[in-house]
């Protein structure tokens, strides 16, 4: 398993980055873990959250003080590198407190999903852009999801 972008999110990762971080209002990344995923080939080809979630391969982390997080505004950056000739894309590192403890989770990916509106949304609007190998078991102390000093996307 490794790090994969979502063929629905390829070609328009910059776009979502810029939408998220404040060019459209509401809209936002959505991120959400898993305790089982199907192949890295397989869990590329859906176009949505929803039927992502429906199949029966993939199933969402329900440990003990688990939501889904939402990044959106000010805290999405985008930069253009034209020495380099791409864009890095670039978001917080992400904390659950108090992860686990009376229900917990083995994990295995972390996805992150572009919603058009974070306000409103149902997983049918939210649209799966890349997923991250993320292996930790939660034990009831606090979970992190340290984002690569590079940044969290880069397209070239």
């Amino acid at each position: 398993m490794a790090d994969v972008i979502f063929n629905q999110a390829l070609g328009r990762i910059r776009t979502f980055a810029d939408n998220a971080a404040g060019g459209v209002a509401n809209a936002g990344f959505v991120i959400v873990l898993l305790k089982a995923a199907e192949a890295d080939g397989v869990l590329r080809d859906y176009d949505d959250l929803a039927a992502l979630l429906a199949a029966a391969g993939n199933t969402e982390a329900d440990f003990t003080n688990y939501a889904r997080k939402t990044v959106s505004g000010g805290s999405i950056t985008v930069t253009v590198d034209d020495a380099n000739d791409r864009v890095d894309i670039d978001i917080p590192d992400q904390t659950w407190t108090s992860a686990g403890g009376a229900t917990n989770n083995t994990l295995v990916k972390l996805l992150v999903c572009y919603d058009p509106d974070i306000t409103a949304g149902t997983d049918s609007d939210i649209i799966p852009i890349s997923a991250h190998d993320f292996a930790v078991t939660t034990d009831g102390s606090d979970l992190t999801a340290q984002i690569d000093a590079a940044g969290l996307l880069r397209a070239a």
